[in-house]
């Protein structure tokens, strides 16, 4: 079932805490943050500081988004996250970071793993992606890990024992709109429907563009809920 949720403005509103017991149980978790495709991981800030009023303690990953392919960069992100403290690791990947994480979770899994949460990941398969991939430059442009993504259809349905929630946006405003073809309703980059992956726990449609969403109140609050119930609601979306 899919939930949806509109926002005023990312000044007027703050996203609700757990509770003092709750925030106390999770303080001892620690938060993987892994950013997109082209990305440096500065703007994931404010959700990292959201994320850490809330009790984690959080842990920004950066890779090349283009010069290495999925399976290296998913190496890469295994051992930075067994290094770091915590009695349970949790994921939270935007666009791009979301399919390196379930990349990881495919390939080796994660011992201390808790929840997982994707924000505007193309987990089936990128349109956009395929129509840059269409000329030579745009190759080069896209890079290895979007041409892997491409090349095997997508992540598999998940299958992993952790909870996976998922949130895409639906405000057209982007540079994918550009490429024409992209699917509605989408976040001006991803199709809602690219982020539909089988097998996932919880997911969620709220009002955003693919970049704003790692601004949001909203989004944050939303992504603060999974990691403490592991669901966006009370009433999810079942597995």
């Amino acid at each position: 079932m899919t939930d949806r949720a509109s926002e005023d403005s990312i000044a007027e509103t703050t996203a609700a805490l757990p509770p003092a017991a709750a925030r106390a149980e999770h303080a001892r978790d620690a938060v993987v943050v892994v950013h997109g495709l082209w990305m440096p991981g500065w703007e994931t800030l404010l959700l990292r500081r959201r994320l850490e009023a809330a009790g984690y303690s959080t842990f920004q990953f950066v890779y090349p988004t283009v010069g290495c392919g999925l399976d290296e960069n998913a190496d890469r992100l295994a051992d930075f996250a067994s290094r770091l403290p915590g009695r349970r690791v949790h994921f939270v990947g935007h666009s791009l970071g979301g399919v390196l994480i379930l990349r990881l979770f495919e390939r080796n899994g994660f011992p201390r793993a808790g929840r997982i949460v994707c924000l505007g990941s193309p987990l089936i398969g990128t349109h956009a992606g395929r129509v840059l991939e269409s000329f030579s430059l745009g190759r080069r442009v896209v890079g290895r890990c979007i041409h892997e993504l491409l090349e095997c259809g997508g992540c598999r349905p998940w299958s992993g024992k952790s909870d996976l929630g998922i949130i895409a946006g639906d405000v057209p405003l982007g540079f994918g709109r550009f490429l024409g073809g992209l699917q509605t309703p989408h976040d001006g980059t991803v199709s809602v429907s690219e982020t539909r992956l089988p097998g996932a726990t919880d997911h969620a449609v709220l009002h955003c563009t693919h970049l704003s969403m790692l601004w949001s109140p909203t989004a944050a609050e939303y992504v603060q809920r999974f990691l403490r119930d592991g669901r966006f609601s009370a009433r999810g979306i079942g597995r």
